[in-house]
């Protein structure tokens, strides 16, 4: 008699045996493309719609972070229904709500309604970064999948790379709402591709952690809330106080409830692992740094400079390109040189990077000394995107990548979220204004603090294992009898 672990394991190895590699690989990787591509499309066109809509700083910081707030908090109950009704049908089921909400928001007449359309797109998103990667691994041979992480990493910073460059040619072409609308067809061509290419694998069909998402989405909520007005309304105010009170006790009461709960939304044992844990940490503090400087120094371009959108996208595509070239590099030689390597050098240099931008930002300073720091920025990131990737799966059992993997995506998003925040309130404790004049002298304690963000994540990745393989189980590769394969398999760490 044929089991459910068996049937999976045959239509796995079915679909890997009709369907090429390369059509499995860019089924699963287009939609997370568009979805990392718009958190820097949305960064790039925030001068404009200031203009356009009349939105303050505070609004301008919710266009970012409505998305990546409602993104982090629905993440892993995105895995876990992907666990239950078939992860290939959440995936879809994701790109339909992020192209539907894409259409809304470019609808969009004032900042509420852009909010409201950008929160609907974080839940959308929230089903493709970590499912896509989970696909891919499902989709592909062991002995391809370092290669196929390594494209997935560089597709994802092809993503970052495009999405200033996008956004400027789009916005001065046509109008900020074109950001939006492009994500439309690219939805509507994602949906049958995967259908059509990628296997429905499941996972383990528990009860859904209803209580653990409210506790943590409240909860991270509140505490950007508290950051985001603590300078307009005064940080001793009962606003900001009551605020970063409350999500703190949900935080914390999440952490006991996912301990007891016999379904947790994030089962705290993962955390056992080092390399899971380190490699996490990391990526909050990666995004933090990063993707908070890049929302003050996007912006430094256009309103202290004069830039226009694309005049910006071009003048970081040192910075935007490089991890489009570096990300796959650093996949294929991790496995010789391990993860910790890779990652410390790469968080290294964004540290450097953003120091060496502290220290020459001026309204006067000429472009050609701005290359060095975005390219040394540039590299970096594209070190750290595959191999933080690879670290976090290294040594988690088959049955618990997805969630995994949904983890990391969540404390990323959750780092930059509370970076654009925490950064943000530098910048406006301050003093600073989104005014030639009035811009680059708070600009500079921002990024500082971000780099420093960075320099301190470096020393903490020192911690990551320092071996080049380590053991996973592959359920593709399982016998046909259900038994899991005698030999572990090795794969890059």
């Amino acid at each position: 008699m044929t089991t459910t672990s068996e049937q999976q394991t045959s239509e796995v190895a079915s679909y890997r045996r009709r369907i090429p590699i390369w059509l499995a690989i860019l089924a699963a990787s287009l939609p997370m493309f568009m979805a990392t591509l718009d958190n820097l499309v949305m960064t790039n066109a925030l001068p404009v719609i200031h203009k356009d809509m009349g939105a303050s700083v505070e609004e301008l910081q919710w266009f970012v972070n409505a998305y990546t707030l409602s993104f982090a908090t629905f993440i892993l109950m995105a895995v876990a229904l992907g666990d239950r009704f078939g992860r290939r049908t959440v995936f879809a089921a994701g790109i339909v709500v992020f192209t539907v909400a894409s259409a809304f928001a470019a609808l969009s007449t004032d900042p509420g309604q852009l909010i409201a359309a950008r929160a609907v797109q974080g839940i959308g998103g929230a089903a493709l970064m970590p499912l896509s990667l989970t696909l891919i691994a499902a989709s592909v041979p062991l002995r391809l999948r370092p290669l196929a992480i390594g494209i997935w990493g560089g597709v994802s910073g092809l993503g970052v790379a495009a999405g200033p460059l996008v956004g400027g040619a789009v916005v001065e072409g046509w109008n900020w709402q074109a950001i939006f609308w492009i994500n439309v067809p690219v939805g509507i061509l994602s949906v049958p591709l995967v259908l059509l290419t990628l296997p429905n694998s499941f996972g383990a069909r528990l009860r859904a952690d209803i209580l653990g998402l409210l506790l943590v989405g409240v909860g991270v909520l509140a505490v950007v809330f508290g950051i985001v007005r603590g300078n307009p309304s005064g940080w001793d105010s009962l606003e900001v106080v009551g605020s970063l009170g409350i999500g703190t006790l949900l935080l914390v009461a999440f952490v006991f409830w996912e301990w007891r709960t016999r379904t947790p939304l994030l089962p705290l044992r993962l955390f056992h692992d080092r390399s899971f844990s380190v490699a996490n940490l990391v990526g909050i503090g990666f995004s933090f740094g990063m993707f908070g400087s890049v929302f003050i120094l996007i912006q430094f371009l256009q309103v202290v400079q004069g830039a226009s959108p694309l005049d910006a996208a071009v003048q970081t595509m040192p910075w935007t390109m490089a991890p489009m070239v570096i990300a796959p590099l650093a996949g294929l030689v991790s496995g010789r040189v391990g993860t910790r390597a890779l990652i410390v050098v790469g968080l290294a240099l964004e540290a450097i990077a953003l120091f060496w931008l502290a220290s020459i930002m001026s309204a006067t300073v000429p472009y050609r000394e701005l290359i060095g720091p975005f390219l040394t920025a540039g590299v970096g990131m594209g070190l750290v995107f595959a191999p933080s990737s690879t670290a976090v799966l290294a040594t988690m059992k088959t049955q618990d990548h997805a969630k995994a993997s949904g983890t990391n995506s969540t404390l990323r998003e959750i780092g930059v979220a509370l970076g654009v925040a925490v950064l943000t309130a530098v910048f406006t404790g301050a003093g600073g204004q989104l005014t030639p004049s009035g811009y680059v002298d708070a600009a500079i304690p921002a990024v500082i603090v971000g780099a420093s963000v960075l320099a301190g994540s470096a020393l903490l990745a020192l911690l990551l294992p320092a071996g080049r393989s380590l053991r996973v189980e592959d359920p593709g590769d399982a016998r046909a009898d259900g038994r899991e394969s005698a030999g572990a398999h090795k794969i890059f760490s």
